[in-house]
């Protein structure tokens, strides 16, 4: 099993929405969030427009980023999402 961390998860995130945006990773902010009604999201800001993303996207980007950064082949369906009072992180089953 691979955990990677709030640091990670936001790269992630980064680097997915700065190829669908068509922009740098440094132009892209990310603020992620649990909320117990939403589960995980993320505020995303791209060129000074805010977007929220579900926790679809971030298991998404999380797969594009461990194939990139790691080159490792891993399914949504084997990420799980978890958070405690000052961290989040992502259980990455190989």
């Amino acid at each position: 099993m691979i955990r990677i961390f709030t640091d990670e998860i936001i790269n992630a995130v980064c680097l997915h929405m700065a190829d669908r945006r068509g922009v740098q990773p440094s132009d892209v902010e990310v603020q992620l969030a649990w909320e117990e009604e939403y589960g995980f999201t993320a505020e995303v800001w791209v060129s000074g427009r805010s977007q929220y993303i579900i926790e679809a996207n971030l298991l998404e980007a999380i797969e594009q980023y461990m194939y990139r950064q790691y080159n490792r082949r891993v399914f949504r369906s084997n990420i799980k999402l978890d958070v405690d009072e000052e961290e989040m992180w992502a259980d990455i089953e190989e």
